[in-house]
């Protein structure tokens, strides 16, 4: 079932399942590289014009543009990436549950609009018994394929 099939309340329960489940034990820069590289290649198969990047505390441990893509989706990702920082919460969540109350992301939480975007694509790192370390991030398809993307490989790296 895909996301355009769900609506509001069982989308954001989806997205809320998961976070709970796609949780680490650890995360270093060498599962930072990993992830990269398993996101990267699954893209690259499906010819997919996505930018990744991986971050934790602040740090970029990995980035790569693949063919199709435009300096707009590094800024796009910085975005994505604030609200997980703000929020704890995958943007795309963030983004679903505001559109459940029909509101925005913006001056009324808090935020400018124009360095928050809670467009799906960045997903937590969160560690066990720690909480979010980081993000992952995805930008370059809808968002619902963007946050479909993270989740698929991470389902795939935590196994």
């Amino acid at each position: 079932m895909s996301d355009d099939d769900l609506a509001g309340a069982d989308l954001i329960a989806r997205i809320e399942e998961q976070e709970r489940r796609l949780q680490f034990s650890r995360f270093d820069n060498d599962d930072a590289w990993r992830l990269g590289v398993l996101l990267a290649d699954t893209a690259r198969s499906r010819g997919l014009p996505v930018t990744i990047d991986i971050r934790r505390a602040g740090q970029q441990l990995f980035h790569v543009a693949l063919p199709g893509t435009a300096p707009d989706n590094d800024r796009w990702i910085d975005r994505k990436v604030r609200v997980v920082e703000r929020f704890q919460a995958s943007s795309y969540l963030v983004g679903r549950r505001l559109a459940a109350k029909d509101r925005a992301l913006d001056a009324a939480q808090g935020v400018d609009p124009a360095d928050y975007a809670a467009h799906g694509g960045a997903f937590p790192i969160r560690i066990r018994d720690v909480g979010v370390v980081g993000a992952v991030t995805v930008s370059g398809l809808p968002q619902a394929d963007d946050h479909a993307l993270v989740v698929e490989v991470l389902e795939s790296f935590l196994r």
